[in-house]
């Protein structure tokens, strides 16, 4: 299930990719399969990391001609030098980052200019629902910290020498999950209603029928989960690293 729309971020052969906050690899690992692509995924979660490296050997019979490599990074202090990456995909995670701006400074700073970032985040108004339907939402370890409106998270990534491209909404038949999940919060693993629309998520993720994606494709725009931001880099201004890398 991808957030970032690869058609938009213009990989090729050749191309170096690394996705920031890679969680179970699901972006790094497509980003695998375009031919002659070399990836990188990292996250903090050792646990996750582990799934993600399991799983590149199930992609072998596809031939990707590429490499990949998962490791253990913070976003604050990535161990990569100056203008690494031709593609940078940082999905879902600037919404759990107490000093989310360090982090944009270094997805930045890894950028090629001329390359492309994508940052997705929840949707403001979808988010600010399940914090109200769960008062414990935002405070659960590892939870969501912080609802971002688009034009806010815009203007900070544009300080960064970043020009904003295109944006899109993703997720919209999850959106509604979500809501359920919290207003049974604390019960939503034993609630029959979630459980049931969870298997209508997986059934429509593996089957993928027309009706589903062409109803996705018209909510979201507004009902969207997750808004994905795309930016290209614009020149060799290069903000310094808090960890001391460089090229």
């Amino acid at each position: 299930m991808l957030t970032a729309d690869f058609d938009l971020l213009e990989i090729k052969p050749g191309s170096r990719v690394l996705d920031v906050g890679c969680g179970e690899g699901r972006h790094a690992l497509s980003a695998y399969l375009k031919p002659g692509v070399d990836v990188v995924g990292v996250d903090l979660g050792i646990q996750d990391l582990q799934t993600a490296a399991a799983r590149i050997g199930d992609l072998s019979e596809y031939d990707p001609q590429g490499r990949i490599l998962f490791g253990c990074a913070d976003a604050l202090c990535l161990p990569f030098a100056d203008e690494s990456f031709d593609v940078v995909i940082c999905s879902e995670v600037l919404e759990h980052i107490p000093n989310y701006i360090a982090a944009i400074a270094e997805l930045s700073r890894v950028t090629k200019p001329g390359g492309h970032l994508c940052i997705t985040v929840p949707r403001a108004w979808p988010e600010r629902i399940c914090w109200w339907l769960d008062s414990q939402y935002s405070k659960t370890p590892g939870g969501h910290i912080r609802i971002f409106t688009t034009s806010d998270l815009r203007r900070e990534v544009e300080r960064y020498d970043l020009r904003y491209e295109r944006g899109h909404g993703a997720h919209a038949l999850h959106t509604l999950y979500w809501w359920l999940r919290c207003w049974r919060a604390p019960n939503a693993d034993h609630s029959r209603l979630v459980r049931s629309y969870h298997r209508l998520l997986v059934w429509d993720l593996m089957a993928r029928p027309r009706i589903t994606r062409a109803l996705e494709r018209a909510l979201n725009p507004w009902l969207g989960k997750s808004v994905a931001l795309y930016f290209r880099r614009c020149n060799r201004d290069i903000q310094p690293s808090p960890c001391g890398v460089s090229s």
